[in-house]
Order: structure tokens, then sequence, then C-alpha cells
């Protein structure tokens, strides 16, 4: 009788926890995607929290940390939403220009490390977790002689996010902003 009290009891604390809606599944039976919901007054605190995961992997490879660039940080805004009206997350503007134009462009006088792009539902930190699984992705983000980083996002109505990273190696001439 003991034991089933006991059941009883754990069943109606598990209950009692159900009150949300289950999730929604898409044809395959799989949960469907829930939106992660951002907004312009997140950027810096999506920027600085990337910026922190980041250094934390570089870290633990004796790497040097990267600093936040607000050229890059530009740079990675405009090809985000230029990758929104495009349709596709790619290296190339909807104006033809590279990832090396578009660093120029916005004033860094540095070089060119990578630009590393994505498009979806999840959040940065699932996004840099994607980008560490691949081996040339993840040689990108661990160039050693990366100094600097820029990272922007732009949030459709849907939800769908377009994330662009980018890093860059700077001259000796050249001070960070």
């Amino acid at each position: 009788m003991k034991a089933f009290t006991i059941s009883a009891l754990f069943l109606a604390l598990v209950l009692a926890g159900c009150d949300a809606p289950p999730p929604r599944m898409d044809a395959t039976g799989k949960p469907l995607p829930r939106a992660y919901k951002l907004s312009e007054r997140d950027a810096a605190t999506v920027q600085y929290r990337m910026l922190d995961s980041v250094n934390a992997l570089r870290s633990a490879r004796g790497l040097t940390p990267l600093r936040l660039d607000s050229r890059l940080n530009a740079a990675a805004l405009a090809h985000s939403r230029d990758m929104s009206a495009q349709g596709r997350a790619w290296p190339f503007g909807s104006d033809g220009s590279s990832p090396y134009d578009r660093v120029a462009r916005a004033g860094y006088a540095g070089r060119l490390g990578t630009e590393l792009v994505s498009q979806t539902y999840e959040t940065e930190l699932d996004t840099l977790a994607a980008w560490m699984e691949d081996p040339a992705k993840r040689d990108a983000l661990l160039e050693p002689n990366a100094q600097d980083m820029g990272f922007g996002f732009y949030q459709e109505p849907n939800g769908l996010i377009w994330w662009a990273l980018i890093t860059g190696l700077p001259t000796i001439a050249q001070g960070n902003m």
C-alpha cells in the first residue's frame, strides 16, 4: 500500500507540472523548433555572449582572446540583413560583394580572418556549437593570429535568424574601436 501511495504522489507531482501545452510536432513526429526571440536592444548582450563563448574556446586551446570591433560588428550586421533579403546564408552580398569588400567598406584596415554565416531559429550559442562541429569552421574560429571579432544578426518576423561572425587580423598601425 505504501508503494502505491508513493507512486500516486509521484504521478500527481508530475501531472501538476504539466500545465504547459505539449510541444508542436512536425510531420515526422519531431518537435518543431521554438523561435528564439531577439530585438535590437539585445544586440550588445548577444555580441558579448558570443565573444565570451568564443574566447572561452580559444582560452582552452591556449590562444589569445579576441576583442569586439565595432567596424566588424557593422559589417556582420549589414551582411546578416543582406542574407535575409537574399534568402540564403552565403558569403556573397546582393551587390556582389565579398567578405573582404564588406570589411574594407566598414573601415576595418586589417585583414579579414574569416566570415561564418548561418540561418536558424536557434540561439547564438547553438549556432556556435554547430560551427565548432565543422572542422574548417572550428579552425577558422581558433585561428591563432586573429585578434578582432565582429558579430551581427537579423531576425525576421517569422523568427528566422541570420547570423554573421567575422574575425580580423589588424595591421600594426590600426587601433581598436
